[in-house]
């Protein structure tokens, strides 16, 4: 009995067909007794249609000469006539049919090729966290291989049955991230505290939440996040005003907030007081927030007596650098300051000489100011567990904070103590190993070369000059403390006051400028 349906893809036949004139495939059927069959009607027929297909892709396709010539040359040996050999026909079925249909599709579609620029002048610059880095030649030599590689691979893939079909469809290269998108939670929250802070005009008045009225007098100093203005209180019963107090301004939700909450947890002027009595002390640098609020909806701000100017604007008045005496002093009024706030539970994370300050006239009073950056890590005596990338990393400034704020863990003690002698180098030599880096990741490595090898940080900083015992007896210590460690205050303090003493010198003695 006669095949009436091809057994591969279904369609209907004529009883003499030999082959499928839909797929090509040889029917398994005995030979007619009528004799053998031409096979020119379905040849024929699958010749025209695959010369029709042929055709339409040649006309299509935006490949290059080489492949055009290629499937003209490969379309007139099809259309040759041939005698039929024993050569298997080739095999259509419904999934190369429903090829053929997306490959012309492709085809009309398709787009030139995007090519990986050459020119001396593209930027090369790779995105890493909202920064920029160079590429190597080497990586751009090897990008633009796998780049050459994928495209060669996609057109040894683009035959059908042993045909070669020109397919366009571009690959390209990875799209450098946006620095504005995908830069996480820390770098979001990073760049909230960082609101960019518009000045008041001054002789505007702001309101505490105790009601007092503090006038702008003069714009002191300014950054992006906040500013320093000199301020007066109104009273209005009198004529008479107060004046000798600053006023910090900065973004309602900005860091400034933070500051807030340390001062009001760890700096209440009670705890000061008992301190300094406990102690023995004559003074103690922690500034008295008197009074603060919010102003229009969008700023707010705090209160502070005048703390004089900044160790900052001070070293660039005299244009010289600091003493070795002068330094010590510093060192053991700044040992005093953290030792309270870290029995607070609080570090400062950000010791600087633009947070440090000096009442004029009273050179022996040296405040420790900017608690922006202050952390409690050791909320109800509990210390904060060691993570990295915890917090969003090298927050503070670059060149003094420790290799754990670069690694984005929680700032303890020993960072605040590391900081403290990073500054001491850099008032007494001049400069620090890492001041010329520009990347946060370059500053780190080497803070992580030198913390193992203090005696070649020395050595780097001071070259042949004479480098005080003082020095390498304190970094050493501060630098083998472990992240959850109490220091010995009153040991690092002895060790400096010793040898401030040789020098002449005491720690309660005005500064030796």
């Amino acid at each position: 009995m006669p095949f009436r349906f091809c057994p591969q893809c279904g369609t209907k036949l004529q009883p003499d067909f030999r082959f499928c004139p839909s797929c090509g495939e040889k029917l398994p059927c005995p030979v007619s007794e009528s004799g053998p069959v031409s096979t020119t009607p379905s040849l024929s027929l699958f010749q025209g249609k695959r010369d029709e297909a042929l055709t339409s892709e040649v006309k299509s396709s935006l490949a290059t000469r080489s492949s055009f010539e290629l499937m003209g040359s490969t379309a007139h040996a099809f259309n040759t006539a041939t005698p039929v050999t024993s050569r298997p026909a080739l095999r259509k079925t419904r999934n190369s049919l429903r090829l053929d249909r997306e490959v012309e599709f492709n085809i009309k579609d398709a787009t030139p090729p995007v090519v990986p620029s050459t020119s001396p002048f593209r930027d090369d610059r790779m995105k890493v966290r909202g920064k920029e880095k160079l590429s190597s030649p080497a990586k751009q030599v090897e990008e633009a291989k796998r780049l050459t590689d994928k495209t060669s691979f996609k057109a040894e893939k683009s035959t059908i049955d042993g045909f070669p079909v020109a397919i366009t469809s571009p690959v390209t290269p990875p799209i450098s991230k946006s620095p504005l998108k995908g830069t996480g939670k820390g770098k979001a929250k990073k760049a909230k505290h960082a609101s960019t802070v518009e000045p008041l005009q001054e002789s505007e008045e702001v309101t505490d939440t105790t009601g007092k009225k503090w006038k702008l007098v003069k714009l002191l100093s300014q950054s992006t996040t906040e500013l320093i203005y000199e301020v007066l209180q109104t009273v209005s019963r009198s004529n008479s005003k107060e004046s000798n107090h600053i006023l910090k301004l900065g973004a309602k939700d900005g860091r400034i907030f933070n500051e807030q909450n340390c001062l009001q947890r760890a700096a209440k002027p009670a705890s000061v007081d008992k301190w300094i009595k406990q102690n023995k002390m004559d003074f103690l640098g922690i500034p008295s927030c008197v009074g603060f609020g919010l102003h229009a909806e969008s700023y707010r701000f705090l209160i502070f007596p005048n703390m004089g100017q900044s160790l900052q604007s001070v070293m660039e008045e005299e244009d010289e650098l600091l003493s070795e005496k002068a330094v010590l002093q510093l060192a053991c009024r700044i040992l005093d300051v953290l030792q309270y706030i870290h029995s607070n539970e609080y570090v400062h994370a950000d010791i600087n000489a633009e947070n440090i300050y000096i009442k004029p006239g009273q050179k022996s009073q040296v405040y420790l100011v900017g608690y922006c950056h202050a952390f409690r890590y050791c909320p109800g005596g509990q210390h904060v567990e060691y993570r990295e990338a915890s917090r969003t990393p090298h927050e503070g400034t670059m060149e003094f904070i420790s290799l754990d704020a670069h690694k984005g863990a929680a700032p303890s003690r020993r960072s605040d103590l590391q900081s403290l002698g990073y500054c001491m180098l850099r008032w007494h030599a001049g400069t620090l190993p890492w001041a010329l880096f520009v990347h946060p990741d370059q500053v780190a490595t080497q803070k992580q070369r030198y913390m193992e090898d203090v005696p070649a940080l020395l050595s780097d900083c001071f070259g042949k000059k004479r480098v005080s015992s003082a020095f390498e007896t304190y970094l050493t210590k501060v630098m083998t403390l472990q992240y959850s460690e109490q220091p010995d205050y009153s040991l690092l303090k002895a060790g400096l006051s010793a040898a401030l003493l040789q020098l002449g010198g005491l720690p309660e003695q005005p500064l030796s400028f």
